[in-house]
């Protein structure tokens, strides 16, 4: 699920927030977006439930304010994520009790995106200095995540 391959994931990570990523990350960085998609989804059900329909739309999924500003910051960057990659990977968590609209599921390559930017960000505001992420910072940052999302 990453931006179109490597160059791209690097690219995407160096634009966003001055770091130095590389190919041993890209497996933190898959696991980080594809918990945190599903973790959307799965309170965008709870929304749908609450409302009594069968189907999650894209104004169920909690997207703040803040991941809102990283989606557009993505937009900005012009880079891809592939969305083949980020269903399959869905699909190996359990199954949601609903369905997901077409304009949802859609909408994904972007939500992953501005978690990518947020997520690059992250590193910077933990340590203004990093240059290049360690297990440590990565799992700083995915425990201010679950905090949040």
């Amino acid at each position: 699920m990453p931006p179109t391959g490597i160059p791209q994931f690097q690219r995407l990570f160096r634009a966003a927030a001055s770091l130095d990523i590389d190919k041993d990350d890209l497996k933190r960085y898959d696991d980080f977006v594809d918990g945190k998609i599903y973790d959307l989804i799965l309170i965008g059900q709870a929304h749908a439930k609450a409302n009594a329909r069968d189907i999650i739309q894209p104004h169920d999924l909690p997207v703040t304010k803040g991941l809102q500003e990283s989606i557009h910051e993505f937009r900005k960057l012009e880079e891809e994520i592939e969305l083949e990659s980020l269903l399959e990977r869905l699909a190996k968590h359990p199954p949601f009790e609903l369905m997901v609209a077409d304009e949802t599921e859609a909408g994904l390559p972007q939500i992953a995106g501005g978690l990518s930017v947020a997520l690059a960000r992250a590193f910077k505001l933990i340590d203004p200095k990093l240059k290049n992420p360690h297990t440590e910072h990565w799992e700083r940052v995915a425990r201010v995540f679950d905090l949040l999302l």
